[in-house]
């Protein structure tokens, strides 16, 4: 296996062992959990009290190592401040070697969590992520890569550095067991647009539908779809979409097309269609005015909890920002744990869950056992 090499890289052995013990507290098992602290004490806190192998979604969106202040003010969130005015929402200076080792321990807990059939999406930039890519392989196994995702975040840029703009970030989405993980199947609903040009014919009710052949690839030596229907056999190499009697029933309803020289075609309308499959490039722009800097758009978030989680499932992000990932979770009835250092973040948090349910833990507050 390819890894990456840097000055006091430790092994996973020293990470574990180190973490090993620091979670071992008196914690209420109630879900939802927000914990105010360190995420990588929260994490081991986790794993020492029944949560080892129980997540099924982990999404976060860490620091990406931007050399970069981010700050808040009274009028508007300060992205990129390093004005004396404001209160501190995060510091995302490293050193780099301290980087990656700083996300790697944090990643290793996490893979400790997640259940055999659970996913994780790390947000990240494109300077960091081909980092994080080796990393990942590493700690969660090159075969276990399920996508690389390109998502446009903003409007094209006009900066006047000699580089093209930059209007994307990507999302690395990685499984426990690459054969086992939560995927729903999950569809977008076409646009009108798209159904005018995949759906350019309108019957006498104002229906939008195409046409596809009553045949498709492959023979049937022995079953129904491979024999005669009206007379015809499917063409060679082809057999029957559906069995010669379900055809003379769609033919009943109207269903089947014939062409002026009697070639029939299955009629497909619109309304009827599931949506289109999600692709690995994402339109999900951030919101103008955050409340919290990095704020993810909140879309994008309920697409990934319904793509990837069933309705039983744990959700966690440890980098949990402005909140956006467990809100989302529970407008979608999600079970959720959500984890950020910042008093600023908690501040937002607690406010967007307003008089919603859920257990709050300061770490810095509770004894050890």
């Amino acid at each position: 296996m390819v890894k990456i090499d840097y000055p006091n890289k430790k092994s996973e052995q020293e990470i574990l062992k180190a973490t090993d013990g620091i979670g071992k507290y008196d914690l209420d098992e109630r879900l939802p959990l927000l914990l105010f602290g360190d995420n990588l004490r929260a994490l081991s806190l986790l794993l020492e009290n029944g949560y080892r192998a129980k997540v099924d979604l982990i999404y976060i969106d860490p620091p990406y190592n931007t050399n970069q202040i981010f700050k808040v003010t009274s009028k508007r969130t300060n992205t990129i401040s390093r004005s004396t005015t404001g209160e501190l929402a995060y510091s995302d200076e490293f050193v780099f070697e301290e980087y990656l080792e700083f996300i790697r321990e944090r990643l290793i807990l996490l893979r400790e969590l997640l259940s055999e059939r659970g996913s994780i999406y790390v947000h990240i930039d494109s300077k960091m992520g081909h980092y994080l890519k080796i990393i990942m392989d590493e700690v969660f196994g090159r075969d276990n890569f399920k996508n690389d995702i390109a998502r446009v975040k903003s409007n094209p840029k006009n900066f006047s550095r000699k580089a093209y703009g930059n209007e994307k970030d990507i999302v690395l989405f990685y499984a426990k067991d690459a054969k086992k993980n939560i995927f729903n199947q999950i569809t977008l609903p076409l646009s009108e647009e798209e159904k005018s040009i995949m759906f350019h014919k309108v019957d006498e009710h104002g229906r939008r539908y195409n046409t596809v052949p009553v045949h498709a690839p492959g023979e049937t030596t022995n079953g129904e779809t491979g024999k005669a229907w009206r007379d015809m056999m499917p063409p060679l190499g082809r057999h029957w979409r559906s069995t010669p009697s379900e055809l003379e029933n769609l033919d009943r309803q109207g269903l089947i097309e014939w062409s002026k020289n009697g070639v029939p075609r299955i009629k497909k309308y619109a309304d009827e269609h599931k949506g289109k499959k999600i692709q690995d490039v994402w339109r999900y722009k951030d919101p103008i005015h955050p409340k919290y800097p990095t704020e993810k758009n909140a879309e994008m978030l309920e697409m990934l909890i319904m793509q990837s989680s069933y309705s039983d499932s744990i959700i966690l992000d440890c980098f949990a920002g402005s909140g956006s990932t467990l809100l989302a979770a529970q407008k979608l009835q999600r079970r959720w744990i959500g984890v950020d250092v910042s008093p600023v973040s908690m501040k937002i948090i607690r406010d967007g869950l307003g008089l919603m349910p859920y257990q709050y833990i300061d770490l810095d507050q509770i004894d050890a056992v």
